[in-house]
């Protein structure tokens, strides 16, 4: 951004104003004082090689602020000083971005690799392609838009179309110009894509502040980045040093009517290297550009290994065509672009010690072995609890108490042991026994034949009934608000809640002997309580937490059926001739509605006033879908997986909970998995992307 001469230039500049014993500025030389402000706030939070101290900067800093808040009226919306707010923001607005944030279409090998860029090659008609690769950074996505060279907004991805507008907190990121000379460029308006983070030292630096306030530490970077652009006062946002990098433009308009007038670089690389000189913290640095897919394998795979030597998290390579004009050939499908592909490194590992196992004991009286590790970081993670699933796991990995084990976090979230490291053994480890009784009732455990799980049946379990009533209460259950898992651990150590039923009995005078219990506190779970009596039937089956019973299952059931009591009347050949009802899962309800328990339970919840019976309104519509069978897997970027469902079943359409030769759609969203699999070897399933199932409903 500076050449050699402007950086001498301003750096003089600077000592002569340090030199003063009073640096009052006047409305002379004041454009001179931000223009050596802004330079700093470049070679500090872009190029990290500051040339002039902390309170150097400050005593600049402050020269500015105090000449200012005398002259309000020469302030400009770019002064360095317009960053940092004093007030906390209201709400966020929402935005609607230029064009849409398209998700990338993600590769694990080089295979991938390979197909991609033969389609690439096809498409274009070209024998070998120009690539640039760079990081993927692992932060919290925004976009950026600049009108006549000054910043006017900032937003979060949000859906992909619409995401809230943070502009005040985005002008905290000091590597984010409040100004650039787009027009140089010929540009008049644009948007830019990027990524904010919080690096491994800022990150460390601020958990470290948390921990001598007896706060609890934030978890990674990546959600402290994300959860950071949503805090609603600045100055706490100023106070993480957050950094942003911009990687892609998205969207332009030119200064000129004629095109030919502009200066826009026509490549990829050459966007990164105009973001860098007009201040940008780009990847320009870390990209590299690449003739040919061969050579790009070599480079990405040369770059893993260092990663860990970076400052920031990464989890991946981004592969670009480096061609602007052949971008536009190559398109985009409805979900990705065609001439970018996201490369995802391998999970990341660590070594730990396997200190013990717990055990803990969910709903359905599943006994879940939990190793209690040496505390370690793993791609940004503190792990020091991981669940090792059964007693046929512990024996197949060999585990041992005190074992070295290597550990690591598949897709960068869920941490497993890999394997247990023998080879260093002292002797002194111990061989881990499955407990024969319940760890919470003691109750004799029983594993029933065919399955890895042992289970305490004793449905009386203290652990059992805490968790179903944790599941009952449950959003996507009977949505109790205000009445979460914490609250129903406390209120039933505490004998407010003995069971399902006795939520129901839960009264005013009882709450107000709690502390952190006021008026409005308890008018509004009283109120969440006596919502939920009205729930529809889909909802109330599925909160029982019968085994194998999902939402989807919930939903067909209740379809099936005038109302609940119905089912306990179901024999297993009935419940089997329902669409969608296993084997196991038709075994399960029947046991279910043959526990004498459980039918007292359901009488007194209809005592309690809620609703048994399925709403004449809730069957399935007749519609464009009718008879027609779905199913969603990944992650949607448009619609929330209930709505999609919803807009399905109002469409007189069906949703299945599995892959099978009953199904008709499979709509895919992001990171799918092995139903995508599954379905791809039955030919009659027809497996759609969101947008065409939404094209599909819309017509």
């Amino acid at each position: 951004m500076y050449t050699n001469d402007q950086t001498k230039k301003l750096q003089a500049a600077s000592s002569e104003w340090l030199a003063k014993k009073d640096k009052a500025p006047s409305e002379k030389n004041i454009e001179e004082l931000r223009n050596i402000l802004r330079f700093h706030e470049y070679r500090y939070y872009v190029l990290n090689d500051n040339l002039i101290t902390d309170p150097e900067y400050d005593s600049l800093y402050k020269a500015l602020e105090l000449f200012e808040n005398e002259h309000p009226d020469l302030i400009t919306p770019n002064s360095p000083t317009q960053r940092v707010g004093a007030a906390l923001i209201k709400d966020f607005p929402k935005r609607q971005h230029l064009v849409p944030m398209l998700s990338l279409e993600n590769s694990y090998d080089a295979e991938d690799l390979y197909d991609w860029d033969r389609k690439a090659r096809e498409l274009s008609g070209l024998d070998t392609i120009e690539y640039c690769a760079e990081p993927k950074f692992d932060g919290a996505s925004i976009s950026l838009v600049y009108e006549d060279d000054m910043l006017t907004s900032g937003t979060t991805r949000g859906d992909g179309e619409v995401g809230d507008d943070i502009t005040p907190n985005i002008k905290q990121i000091r590597s984010v110009p409040l100004s650039a000379s787009f027009s140089s460029y010929g540009i008049q308006q644009v948007e830019l894509r990027g990524e904010v983070l919080l690096n491994k030292h800022n990150f460390q630096k601020y958990n470290d502040a948390l921990a001598e306030e007896g706060l609890p530490p934030l978890a990674n970077p990546r959600n402290a980045a994300a959860g950071s652009l949503r805090i609603k006062d600045t100055r706490e946002v100023a106070r993480r040093n957050l950094e942003a990098f911009l990687y892609h433009v998205s969207y332009h308009t030119n200064t000129a009517d004629d095109p030919q007038a502009t200066k826009e670089p026509v490549t990829h690389s050459g966007m990164l290297e105009m973001l860098w000189n007009l201040g940008f913290r780009s990847p320009q640095k870390e990209m590299k550009i690449l003739k040919g897919i061969d050579a790009v394998i070599a480079f990405i795979q040369a770059f893993e290994t260092r990663r860990d030597d970076l400052p920031y998290e990464i989890d991946g390579m981004v592969i670009k065509v480096n061609d602007l004009a052949l971008q536009d050939r190559l398109g985009m499908t409805s979900h990705h672009p065609r001439w970018a592909i996201a490369y995802k490194f391998k999970a990341r590992q660590a070594t730990s010690k396997l200190l013990d196992v717990e055990y803990q004991v969910g709903r359905t009286g599943a006994v879940t072995p939990v190793a209690k590790i040496q505390p370690v970081q793993v791609g940004g993670v503190t792990v020091g609890s991981i669940s090792v699933h059964n007693e046929d796991y512990i024996k197949e990995k060999d585990l041992r108490k005190g074992d070295t084990i290597l550990i690591e976090r598949s897709g960068d979230v869920i941490p497993q042991i890999v394997r247990s490291l023998p080879e260093l053994r002292t002797g002194k480890e111990e061989v881990i026994v499955f407990p024969k009784t319940c760890p919470v009732c003691n109750d004799e455990l029983v594993k029933p034949e065919g399955e890895a799980v042992w289970r305490c049946v004793n449905i009386n379990c203290k652990a059992q009934v805490v968790e179903r009533i944790i599941h009952f209460v449950s959003k996507d259950a009977m949505d109790i608000r205000s009445f979460g898992e914490a609250n129903v651990r406390k209120f039933y150590d505490l004998g407010l809640i003995t069971d399902i039923p006795s939520i129901y009995a839960l009264t005013a005078d009882a709450l107000k002997q709690l502390e952190g219990f006021g008026a409005k506190s308890i008018e509004n779970l009283l109120q969440a309580i006596e919502a939920s009596k009205a729930q529809p039937l889909h909802r109330l089956i599925y909160a029982l937490g019968i085994r194998y019973v999902g939402e989807t299952t919930g939903k067909t059931l209740a379809q099936a059926v005038s109302g609940i009591f119905d089912l306990a009347g179901y024999t297993d050949e009935q419940l089997k001739a329902i669409d969608d009802v296993g084997v196991k899962v038709a075994r399960s309800i029947f046991e279910f509605f043959q526990n004498e328990d459980n039918t007292k339970m359901l009488h007194k919840l209809q005592a309690a006033g809620i609703s048994m019976e399925r709403s004449k309104n809730v069957r399935f519509a007749e519609g464009s879908l009718n008879g027609q069978t779905f199913l969603f897997t990944g992650t949607l970027n448009k619609l929330k997986r209930s709505d999609a469902e919803e807009k399905v079943e109002q469409n007189g359409g069906k949703i299945l909970s599995g892959v099978s030769s009953k199904l008709n759609y499979l709509i895919v969203g992001e990171d799918a998995g092995s139903k995508l699999e599954k379905a791809r070897k039955i030919p009659a399933i027809k497996i759609l992307t969101e947008d065409e199932f939404l094209e599909m409903i819309n017509t």
